[in-house]
This record gives structure tokens, sequence and C-alpha cells, in this order.
């Protein structure tokens, strides 16, 4: 357990982290910051999985609600990695040991493995099928794995601070 512990003390034991425990505005301010930044991850993306669906922006063609979606969603999930990662460097060991950070982050990570497939297996082949009102079977269950998995991670991201352990 050597190097876990080595890994929780580098990220524990420097100036910012202690300003994040001491400090009575730095952390509420850094889980706002997440918590918002989150909220518009999650809703851009799901602008463009009910678009893969097929039950919202039917009138669009995938390609142009994904450019107009997207730079919001790079931008707020670089703002939530950054408050979150603010928020984990003050308590890192006790986040690692909270089952619900863990399942957080394995389902982003999941997410981010479902995003890949989908540019690299179906969005292929977008231009032939990127206006149709219903995108073809592989798309939608994209989309619908995406909704599911984001759902799962805000519920988990939730539960996080209900069960981490109090001082």
């Amino acid at each position: 357990m050597a190097p876990l512990q080595d890994i929780i003390g580098f990220f524990e034991n420097n100036a910012l982290a202690d300003a994040m425990r001491e400090n009575d505005l730095l952390f509420p301010l850094a889980e706002s910051v997440h918590v918002l930044a989150i909220t518009l991850v999650v809703g851009s993306i799901a602008v463009v999985d009910l678009r893969l669906l097929g039950l919202a922006s039917v009138q669009r063609s995938v390609g142009r609600v994904t450019r107009a979606v997207l730079p919001v969603t790079w931008t707020a999930f670089a703002v939530a990695v950054l408050a979150g990662g603010l928020l984990f460097i003050a308590h890192a060991g006790k986040y690692l040991a909270n089952g619900f950070f863990v399942a957080k982050i394995a389902l982003i990570a999941a997410a981010g493995v479902n995003m890949i497939l989908f540019h690299i297996i179906t969005a292929k082949d977008m231009p032939q099928w990127e206006k149709d009102a219903i995108p073809p079977i592989a798309a939608r269950l994209a989309g619908g794995a995406s909704l599911l998995l984001w759902a799962a991670v805000v519920a988990c991201g939730r539960w996080i601070g209900f069960t981490m352990p109090v001082d």
C-alpha cells in the first residue's frame, strides 16, 4: 500500500491542498464551479444525444448540432476537471476510498470510450445519415448509452457528498 500512500501524499500534502481544506470559502467555491460545469457538460451532451436518438433538433443535421455544442462541452469539461481536481487534492485519500467516486471516474471513462467508438465506427458514415430525422441504430445506441452513462455520473457525484466521512 506504500505506493498508494505516496500518491495520496503527493496530492494532499501541498500548499494548495492545505488551502482547499482550511479556507472556509475555497472548497465550497470549487464545488459550486464543479457542479455548474458538470451541468453544462451533461446538458450539452444531452443535446447531441437527443439528436442522435431522433428526439430533438431533427430539423438540423447531427454534424451541425455537434459543431454548435461541442465547444461548450469541452470548455465545461475542462473547467469541471480543474475544479474537481481542486476538490480531490483536499481529501485524496477519502475520495479514493469512496466507492461512488471510483464509480464516477469509471463511468466518465466509459462515456469517453462510448464517444471514441462512436467517432471511430459509427460517425465514419455520418455524411450518409446525418440529415435523417432518425439516425441508424448504432448512432441511437451510442446516444442512449451516453445519456445513461452521464446520468449515472451525476448520480454518483451527488452520492459522493452523502458518503464521504466527516472529519
